[in-house]
């Protein structure tokens, strides 16, 4: 099966990578939801997400040594690190102030920052289909947040400094050279990422009873190893040809959101989630058939 998913281009297995990514973190945004709804704060949240994805990395140091995680990028790994404090703490104080579906799709505005970046910065070829591909998801996106209605609220804005975060941090990945190994980006994230939440946690300390630590556990578990899903997804594609498959998020989100906390889709995030399908889907086919082509 391993050899098999080696066999896939580039951007197949990216593609493949961030569907999983999507369903670890919709699964880390069900717990992280309760975790709000059980009082806890969002600091003291953020650090034990970052800390416990950080001591999860020590079996994989332990067997690389320590010489794996040298690195010539220390100014870029930081500054990954500051853009996925924002992103975070953006993301937890919306998820726990909005449906899981309506957060979800308010954070689809990262891939059309993505795809813009790509092609500025990264010089990627982007052709038309898939440019008109992704305004098509973004429209949906639209369909879905209901301009005019009560989406637009002052803690639905948070999910556009989450996704603008999230799509500088994509571009600083992909500009980062191969060398840079997942082990190597995740553990000067979890470094920097546990020094720079800790004082912001301390000042806010509330120590977790049982069920809180379980959903911490779970937190920094899944939130780990979808990040590292994350980064092997955009290793192994085009910015430009993964980023749209992260619109399967809205799915998981959404059938999550209903199973746990009864939040049932109204009829436009249904149209607008066959809409972002939809695209996503035709995205994959064209690569496909690129690919065969060449």
């Amino acid at each position: 099966m391993r050899s098999g998913f080696l066999k896939l281009s580039g951007n197949a297995q990216g593609c493949i990578w961030m569907a999983l990514c999507g369903l670890g973190f919709s699964v880390m945004a069900a717990f992280v939801k309760l975790a709000g709804q059980s009082h806890m704060n969002i600091f003291e949240i953020t650090f034990f997400r970052v800390l416990i994805g950080f001591l999860m990395l020590v079996p994989f140091i332990a067997r690389s040594g320590l010489g794996s995680l040298h690195t010539q990028y220390i100014k870029a790994h930081a500054l990954r690190a500051v853009l996925g404090f924002v992103a975070m703490i953006c993301a937890y104080l919306g998820i726990a102030k909005l449906e899981l579906a309506t957060y979800t799709a308010l954070s689809f505005t990262k891939p059309l920052f993505a795809v813009i970046l790509a092609v500025i910065i990264l010089k990627e070829d982007v052709r038309w289909r898939r440019w008109a591909a992704t305004i098509v998801g973004f429209i949906g996106v639209l369909v879905m947040m209901q301009p005019g209605s009560n989406t637009f609220n002052p803690w639905a804005l948070l999910a556009l400094g989450d996704a603008m975060s999230i799509a500088l941090l994509i571009t600083i990945l992909k500009r980062l050279p191969a060398s840079e190994t997942p082990l190597v980006m995740l553990f000067y994230y979890g470094l920097i990422g546990t020094l720079m939440i800790a004082p912001f946690a301390i000042y806010q300390w509330q120590w977790p009873t049982s069920t809180q630590w379980l959903y911490l556990l779970a937190i920094g578990s899944t939130g780990a190893l979808s990040q590292y899903w994350w980064i092997l997804a955009f290793k192994a594609g085009e910015a430009s040809v993964v980023a749209p498959f992260d619109y399967l998020r809205l799915l998981f989100a959404g059938m999550i959101g209903f199973a746990i906390f009864g939040e049932l889709p109204d009829h436009w995030t249904l149209i607008g989630s066959a809409m972002i399908v939809g695209s996503t889907v035709y995205i994959a086919q064209r690569e496909a058939r690129r690919r065969g082509a060449s």
